[in-house]
């Protein structure tokens, strides 16, 4: 099913941003804010920990965009004690759907070291990362507005 995240993500994967960097920049768009620097940071993330092929960059970028609207950011702050049952429910769907498939989560594994098969594999898995994401906060009360709904 297309729908607007998914081309906001083509359009965003066109423009050279990757994974995780595509979730968070979807993260901030609903909450209408932006912030190059975290983007910039999740550099660190993509293929796997910077190309390197480790846990692929949608379920890292999952888990920070979880704690985008869940974790702490400032002394005063108090995190979601929720996050880490988040993390793990994203983490477990995420070997459910892609392990068996592709033989890990791994970005080595998902592209079978073979960059091309980005292109096709990819999208489809950050999409799915990112409905997952959408459904996790949801069902933990908050909106993408960045709101917590009590």
């Amino acid at each position: 099913m297309v729908n607007e995240d998914f081309f906001r993500m083509v359009e965003l994967s066109q423009k050279e941003f990757y994974c995780s960097q595509i979730l968070l920049m979807l993260g901030l768009e609903a909450q209408e804010k932006i912030n190059p620097d975290l983007v910039r940071a999740m550099n660190g993330l993509i293929g796997g920990l910077c190309f390197q092929g480790h846990n692929c960059g949608a379920l890292t970028g999952g888990a920070c965009l979880l704690a985008l609207y869940a974790g702490k950011g400032t002394p005063e702050e108090v995190g979601d004690s929720r996050l880490e049952k988040m993390v793990g429910e994203l983490v477990e769907w995420f070997e459910q759907e892609y392990e068996s498939k592709y033989g890990g989560i791994n970005c080595s594994d998902i592209l079978e070291n073979d960059l091309n098969k980005r292109k096709e594999r990819c999208p489809q898995i950050v999409y799915d990362t990112f409905a997952k994401t959408k459904e996790l906060l949801a069902d933990n009360g908050y909106d993408l507005t960045g709101k917590l709904e009590v």
